[in-house]
Parts: structure tokens; C-alpha cells; sequence
């Protein structure tokens, strides 16, 4: 089912074709050129939760899954777990990401360009684009730890509030992924520490992937939370990660690029799992997204790391043409 039609929408409709968005807006939904792709007709996602909530589950039972690489051995993700912490600002715009239908048709277009494997989100967005028939054929990532809201006193207590690993294979989904930050000077790393481990050795037992993100944090003088992107926090970060639970055999990790790119090849040296970088805050001219593609296209190349997971900086590119921005990510692989 294409994306754009509501699955389970026949049930409501006694056979009719469910939601068909309507045609591209050549401006996009923020005036950007290139637009978002079709329009997602939120009236009857609402309609569908609404009336038949089953229609979700249904929609990921017969959901077409596929292998976690590509034919190459590769894996390109998109991603848009952000806004369940809170975090929905891109570059200079605060909430960027808080307009869901905008985000959804950003999503529908990504998704739909050759080379795309899949997506990394909380369940509100995955229910979403289960019902539009946009994850047929793709890896779907569940994010599974999203308590550590941005900018709280709490943010390094970040607790498993989203996906659990149960609902990652009742929902027939690929993979999960958590986000580990560590900061020596806050004992609410120590609690993700254990979670994370538990939640390792869950998927594990039911062999599923999970894509862990370490970071060495620390917070600045103004109390924001930082991560240490220099090549030895970096290196300490996968030791830590790559040690957790009884068993890593299920374990991916979700690495930056480091400050120095040159570094990357030393920092891969520390483990022998393998890796996805992550796309990160990239900033709002296309100098800047030029650059990331730069340092992405290097690190591409070390034998442990195997694709990309991005998601701000494709979904919501410096010159808003999201098709233009996601070819490009695919040509680095």
C-alpha cells in the first residue's frame, strides 16, 4: 500500500480507497523549493485512530519486511526520533519539527527515494506512517529510551519510555536503538548504564538488532548538556557501549564523526562491532551540509562502519529540497 492511503481506512469506508493525499506542493508546506512530497490528509489519520485503533496493529502484521542491509551490505536509515525529547528545533528554528503533518510528508518523501532502507522513530510517528503504508520493504528502528528530555535536570536519567523490546517484536519491527550519554559528574548515567545493559540483553534474546549511541557528555557553565566529540571521548565512549550486557552479538553502535575527521580511522580501531554514523546538528547553510557530507564520505570508507543513520539535516535540508539532500547521503554509501 502506497504511502499517502490510510491502512485499515476500508474498514471505516466499507471498501473505499482510505486517504489519498493530495498532489506536491512545489513550495513545500514551509515554502521551501523542492517540497516535502505528498500531502498527508491528518483529518483521516485522526479518523482511522479514532474509529479503529486495531488498524495500527494490523498494518505492521502485514507489513512487508526485508533483510537489515541492502545487496551491498549497506543500510541508510532516516531518522526522526527528536521531538518524543523534546527536541524539535533545526538550526535556528525552534520548533521546525512540532508540525506532524509537515514532518510525516517529509518522512513519505525520504522514504520513498531509491537507495532509502528504512526509518528510526518513536511509536506516534511509526503508528503514523503504518497507517499511510510508508514502511512496506524498509527496516523499521524503534527508539526506546526517550526520558532524558532535552535541556531537564533530569536529561542524563534517561529512561526507556519508549519502544521496550517486547513491542519492537510484536510489531514485527527490525531493530531498536537507545542513546547512551555518560557524564562522570552525573549519577543518572550510572542508571542508563544498567538500563541500556538490560535492554541489551532483551533484544538479544529475541534477536533483534540494537543500535546503541555512546557519547562522553558534560555540561557547560550555563548547564547545557554537551557531547565531547574529540577523538579519546569518542574512543572511551565505544569501549564502555561495546562491553555492555551478556552478549554483544545483537549490537550495533551509532558513532559522530569526530571534531578532526582524520581521527575516525583510530576511533574505529576500538571495536569490532559494527557501525552507522550519525548525521548530528548540522548547521543551517549549505556550506555546512556540504561539509557534513565531506566528513561522512570519509568515515564511509573504514571497514566496520556499514551506512548512515541521518535525520534533521536530510528531513529538513539548508536549501529545503529534502529529495536533493537524501540522493545525496545515498551516493556517499
Amino acid at each position: 500500500m502506497r504511502a499517502g492511503r490510510v491502512a485499515g481506512a476500508e474498514h471505516e469506508h466499507g471498501g473505499g480507497d482510505g486517504l489519498t493525499t493530495g498532489p506536491s506542493d512545489p513550495s513545500g508546506p514551509s515554502g521551501h523549493e523542492g517540497g516535502t512530497g505528498p500531502r498527508v490528509d491528518i483529518s483521516e489519520l485522526v479518523r482511522v485512530r479514532t474509529r479503529h485503533p486495531e488498524a495500527i496493529a494490523e498494518a505492521a502484521a502485514r507489513r512487508v519486511r526485508r533483510p537489515l542491509l541492502n545487496d551491498a551490505g549497506r543500510l541508510m536509515i532516516v531518522a526522526a526520533d527528536h521531538p518524543a525529547r523534546g527536541a524539535l528545533g533545526v538550526g535556528e528554528h525552534k520548533f521546525a519539527m512540532a508540525n506532524r503533518a509537515e514532518l510525516l510528508e517529509r518522512l513519505c518523501l525520504a522514504l520513498s527515494r531509491p537507495g532509502v532502507d528504512g526509518v528510526l522513530a518513536t511509536a506516534d510517528i511509526l503508528d503514523d506512517l503504518l497507517l499511510l503504508g510508508a514502511l512496506d520493504g524498509k527496516v523499521v528502528m524503534g527508539s526506546m529510551n526517550r526520558g532524558g528530555l532535552q535541556g531537564a535536570s533530569f536529561e542524563l536519567d534517561d529512561r526507556f519510555t519508549g519502544h521496550r523490546a517486547q513491542d519492537i517484536e510484536r510489531l514485527n519491527f527490525d531493530a531498536g536503538k537507545l542513546l547512551l550519554r555518560i557524564d562522570y559528574d552525573d549519577p543518572g548515567s550510572l542508571t542508563t548504564l544498567e538500563s541500556t545493559a538490560r535492554a541489551i540483553d532483551d533484544m538479544a534474546a529475541r534477536r533483534l538488532p540494537l543500535f546503541v549511541e555512546p557519547f562522553i557528555s558534560r555540561r557547560t557553565d550555563e548547564g547545557k548538556l554537551k557531547n565531547d566529540l574529540s577523538a579519546d571521548a569518542v574512543i572511551k565512549s565505544i569501549a564502555i557501549s561495546s562491553g555492555l550486557g551478556g552478549t554483544s552479538a545483537y549490537t550495533w553502535l551509532k558513532l559522530p564523526v569526530t571534531e578532526n575527521p582524520d581521527d575516525m580511522a583510530r576511533v574505529m580501531e576500538t571495536s569490532t562491532l559494527p557501525a552507522v554514523l550519525l548525521g548530528g546538528e548540522v548547521g543551517g547553510s549549505i556550506e555546512e551540509q556540504d561539509g557534513a557530507y565531506e566528513k561522512w564520505r570519509g568515515a564511509l570508507q573504514l571497514p566496520t562502519v556499514r551506512g548512515l543513520v541521518v535525520g534533521r539535516s536530510l528531513l529538513y535540508p539548508a536549501d529545503g529540497d529534502v529529495a536533493a539532500a537524501v540522493d545525496t547521503a545515498v551516493g556517499l554509501l
